[in-house]
């Protein structure tokens, strides 16, 4: 996911580059040449940084609704049962043989589900924290800048 994110924004980088060397070529005998690459350096940055506090955003959110409401289990008990049923009867050893109540087997696929929305809810709890990341390192950086920008309009 995180590379994901970093692919646009590299080829953004790279495209306002481009730009802003064709804008300095043209530019650089007026005045004012520097003023334009370092505006749109500090468009640049604020963007980059922008869009990484949306994307962190975003993921903290997905990543909160699936520890709040993890994704069901997928295998029903039926094919639970079934998978058990066809597993024993291909192994044929004497260990597997011995058959499981119904009341055993629901309890095994129970404590299936259980530790598989468990998991769930622990990489959710990762993402969480990673997409926080997202957030919490490029804030200050666009804040800066934010503030930067403002003290040279007014």
């Amino acid at each position: 996911m995180a590379i994901s994110m970093i692919v646009p924004v590299l080829i953004f980088a790279i495209l306002v580059c481009v730009v802003v060397a064709v804008v300095s070529a043209k530019s650089e005998y007026s005045e004012g040449g520097e003023d334009v690459i370092k505006n749109a350096y500090v468009y640049l940055v604020l963007f980059a940084t922008l869009m990484m506090v949306i994307g962190g955003s975003v993921s903290a959110f997905m990543a909160a609704a699936d520890i709040l409401v993890p994704t069901p289990y997928y295998q029903s008990f039926e094919d639970y049962k079934r998978f058990e049923m066809e597993r024993k009867d291909m192994t044929g050893s004497e260990q597997d043989s011995v058959k499981l109540t119904e009341e055993e087997l629901r309890e095994k696929y129970d404590d299936m589900v259980r530790a598989e929305k468990e998991k769930q809810i622990l990489r959710a709890k990762n993402s969480l924290i990673k997409s926080f990341g997202w957030i919490v390192i490029p804030l200050p950086v666009f804040i800066y800048y934010q503030k930067n920008l403002v003290k040279k309009t007014a």
